[in-house]
């Protein structure tokens, strides 16, 4: 259950409704997800949340689902599991396989393993991975 409203397009403000149509015209999509609706409550929020998301996940070096897997792979850490299914669900549409994401999960699960092992013997740094 959110602790927060879902705000709705009809009771959306005009600041709301600015960033709502822009997350449709760039997702090229009529649909604003849940996400998008409860940080509505705070509009300021809302549109600095957005603009960052367009320029982070927007073109860039790293290939788009490569970005989304990152995203996959960090959410995974942090336990949102709203943010898992949402960037799957990306990362599936911009092309991830059953096959990627199988591997995926493997680099997940092996890298909370060792993180886990190497934090629990406090191993040092290797001076030569410092800049």
């Amino acid at each position: 259950m959110a602790t927060t409203r879902l705000i709705q397009d009809a009771e959306a403000s005009a600041e709301v409704k600015a960033v709502f149509d822009d997350i449709r015209k760039v997702r090229g999509t009529d649909f604003v997800n849940n996400f998008w609706r409860a940080l509505a409550n705070d509009p300021v929020a809302l549109k600095a949340t957005w603009e960052e998301i367009k320029q982070v996940m927007g073109p860039g070096t790293i290939d788009p689902m490569i970005k989304e897997m990152i995203y996959i792979a960090v959410s995974s850490a942090n336990g949102c599991s709203y943010c898992i299914h949402s960037h799957t669900a990306s990362a599936r549409a911009k092309g991830m396989s059953g096959e990627q994401y199988s591997e995926l999960l493997r680099v997940i699960g092996l890298a909370g393993k060792t993180n886990h092992m190497v934090n629990a013997m406090q191993v040092p740094v290797d001076p030569e991975f410092t800049v």
